[in-house]
Formats: C-alpha cells, structure tokens, sequence
C-alpha cells in the first residue's frame, strides 16, 4: 500500500468515526459545506479527504477521541495529512 492509499483509508476510516459524532459531524458538515447525502460521493476525492482531515486536526480534543477510538497514536492523523493532496504545503497560521 502506498502512503497516498494508506492516508486515504485513514481518512475514510476518521470519516466513519466522524459519523458515529452527530454533534462534530454537524460542524464539520457546516465548516465544508457538504449535505449528509453527498458524503458517499465526496468519499471518493482526495481532496474531500484531506478536508476532513485538517477539520480532525483543528483541535487536539478531536484528534485524540478519534484516534483513540480507532486504536491509533495520536499522531497518525497528521502523519496520514501528508500523504493527502497539499499535505507537503507549509502551513505558516
């Protein structure tokens, strides 16, 4: 599996995290703009993906209830960030 597969099936599986979430899953619909419906299609897109990402990454409470309850380190999801499309761009905010 590459890096780029790796950190899509990351995603996707924060996606379903985000999910099971119905309060932060209402943030994030409202942060990106997308409707309950158009999240299977959006699935798809990289880019969707890596939206979604940077919205776990906005604060350190969601990064750490997902990772925990996917079993994963705390760091995995900024690692999986970088091999999502911009996740090499500096971010200087």
């Amino acid at each position: 599996m590459t890096r780029h597969e790796a950190a899509e099936t990351l995603a996707l599986r924060a996606l379903g995290w985000l999910l099971s979430q119905p309060e932060e899953l209402g943030g994030f619909l409202s942060a990106s703009g997308a409707a309950p419906g158009d999240l299977a299609h959006l699935a798809r897109d990289p880019v969707f993906l890596a939206a979604l990402v940077d919205y776990l990454l906005e604060t350190d409470d969601r990064v750490l209830a997902c990772t925990k309850d996917l079993g994963l380190p705390p760091t995995a999801l900024g690692e999986a960030r970088h091999g999502l499309p911009g996740g090499r761009d500096p971010h200087w905010t």
